[in-house]
């Protein structure tokens, strides 16, 4: 009898299992342990099919049921004898019933959904195939088998096929209630993430099923999580951190939940604060360069400590080099980010300096020969970093009793394509820099100055309360290259003396958002000490 008494745990032998997968990947060994178990086998469609060419004894579920398959195939599972087989108690009661209407328990579930994330993800998918894709049996039986997991098991995962296998072995059979309720748990995150995407879909389609406008931030916001990595600590040790890839940023270039790690030891949650940072300025740096152009950036604490461009015919380590030396001192314990895969020239300038991470989109084999001396350094591998970057993507904060949504902050105007108010234009080679300036000013905390020359950052000012101040700081921190430089500004000067400063330092041009009731006092600053102004329309703080 596979009932005793009251509810409980029992770990009774598998002799029962309903098995109907969208993904038939390892499908193979789940066929050996069936047969290997005695397994008695119920499925539909084409599992039914792939198991019988497997060798498995498996019965139709429209045999076992005594009911059709109808309405195309939408209707194969949602039968009582599936159901109340799934969803028996192992009591005397739930025994009697099953008894009257010949039931038979069903012990364990292996069910993986229609691919609707990956029919939605198809170019050209219509409204009508992904609602066609939106599967109601599997998920009923998923969380009915998930919701009676003191006495059935259910697997979603092909992946725990070989778990299964294992469990089975030493149990001579039966299913333990640790593994029971670890597979349970794994399926109602299975279901859970699956109507989240449903329902992100559906959010992004209007009542005529026509797609909103890309840019829009759709009234329902429905986010899952799956755990990449618990971390070592949170910003602080005394602070519990995990990583989560979420299902919201599968529309998005690819992030750090891709990444490849070639060594070092764990990355923590500063790491991965500071690596996103990073990849996030690089991305925007990469945006900017003409054809064959390299790019470099160092981050600390979120923030740039440098940044170089270069052109096809520079090397990756030069580039490198120029964007470390911006601000040597801060790039100790950095992160540096670049456009191009790191070869042994840029491995041999990276040892001279203790860096956290790298982040790139590959590596030859030379230079993680060269790196793998530094034991402590992580290599990050993204090979589609660059890739996906044509709408802003989602970008969630929390605040104190909810979330902050908003589109990233994506550079829509170059420097070049701006507006000249002054009388003095800027030249081809002030034009390139400046547009660096404002490319990096967007990833420096508000009010955020930065300062550029001959390519390459020379003073960063940031997070400061006054806008003069974060001109201040910046030439403060370029010194003598100040001279020569060319100023971007993440918003528009409220007063002339962020000008005067800086062309009293030496800056012979400047880039800027405008918009401020002052503007032709800016304006007129500007031409009074003959620097070169360009305004794009485009505020780019970053709080």
């Amino acid at each position: 009898m596979w009932y005793r008494g009251a509810v409980s745990t029992p770990a009774a032998p598998i002799r029962r299992a309903l098995v109907s997968v969208s993904d038939k990947s390892k499908l193979d060994v789940l066929a050996e342990i069936l047969i290997a178990h005695k397994v008695e086998v119920l499925s539909t469609g084409g599992t039914y099919r792939a198991l019988s060419e497997l060798g498995v004894a498996v019965v139709k579920v429209s045999e076992f049921t005594g009911a059709p398959e109808i309405l195309d195939g939408r209707v194969k599972t949602l039968h009582p004898k599936i159901h109340g087989g799934i969803l028996a108690l192992p009591t005397e009661a739930h025994q009697r019933e099953l008894e009257l209407h010949d039931i038979a328990p069903i012990d364990l579930v292996i069910v993986n959904l229609y691919p609707f994330r990956e029919t939605i993800a198809k170019p050209g998918c219509s409204f009508a195939d992904a609602i066609e894709n939106i599967d109601i049996g599997g998920p009923t039986m998923v969380r009915a088998a998930a919701k009676n997991w003191n006495r059935v098991a259910v697997i979603v995962d092909p992946e725990d096929y070989s778990s299964l296998s294992e469990v089975l072995g030493e149990t001579e059979g039966t299913l333990p209630e640790s593994f029971r309720r670890n597979m349970a748990r794994k399926a109602f995150a299975h279901t859970a993430a699956y109507d989240a995407a449903i329902a992100s879909y559906l959010a992004r389609h209007d009542d005529a099923g026509e797609a909103l406008d890309a840019g829009t931030i759709p009234e329902g916001l429905f986010v899952s999580g799956e755990s990449v990595a618990e971390l070592r600590y949170g910003e602080n040790p005394h602070q519990q951190a995990r990583f989560f890839a979420t299902s919201y940023a599968s529309d998005e270039a690819t992030g750090l939940d891709q990444a490849i790690v070639h060594q070092g030891k764990a990355l923590s949650y500063n790491n991965l604060l500071d690596a996103d940072a990073a990849l996030g300025l690089i991305r925007d740096l990469k945006a900017g360069l003409p054809e064959g152009g390299k790019a470099a950036a160092v981050f600390k604490h979120l923030s740039p400590c440098g940044a170089a461009i270069g052109s096809a015919s520079d090397e990756l380590a030069t580039v490198y080099v120029k964007a470390r030396e911006a601000d040597a001192e801060s790039a100790f314990g950095g992160i540096v980010s670049v456009t191009e895969f790191v070869d042994a020239a840029m491995a041999a300038r990276i040892k001279e300096t203790f860096l956290e991470v790298i982040v790139a989109p590959g590596y030859t084999p030379e230079a993680r020969e060269i790196l793998a001396k530094k034991k402590r350094l992580r290599l990050l591998e993204i090979p589609a970093m660059f890739e996906g970057r044509d709408l802003a993507p989602l970008r969630l904060r929390s605040v104190a009793g909810g979330l902050l949504v908003q589109r990233e902050d994506l550079i829509g105007v170059a420097a070049a394509a701006g507006e000249v108010p002054t009388q003095r234009k800027p030249s081809a080679d002030e034009l390139a820099s400046l547009d660096l300036g404002q490319r990096v000013c967007k990833h420096v905390r508000s009010n955020a100055i930065v300062l550029v020359k001959d390519g390459v950052t020379v003073g960063v000012g940031g997070g400061q309360t006054s806008r003069v101040e974060a001109v201040r700081q910046a030439i403060s921190r370029a010194g003598e290259l100040a001279k020569g430089a060319v100023l971007a500004s993440d918003a528009f000067f409220p007063f002339r003396d962020s000008i005067d400063s800086a062309a009293a330092a030496g800056v012979v041009a400047v880039i800027q958002p405008g918009g401020s009731i002052k503007d032709k006092d800016v304006v007129a600053a500007c031409d009074e000490r003959g620097l070169a102004m360009v305004f794009t329309g485009e505020r780019h703080f970053r709080h």
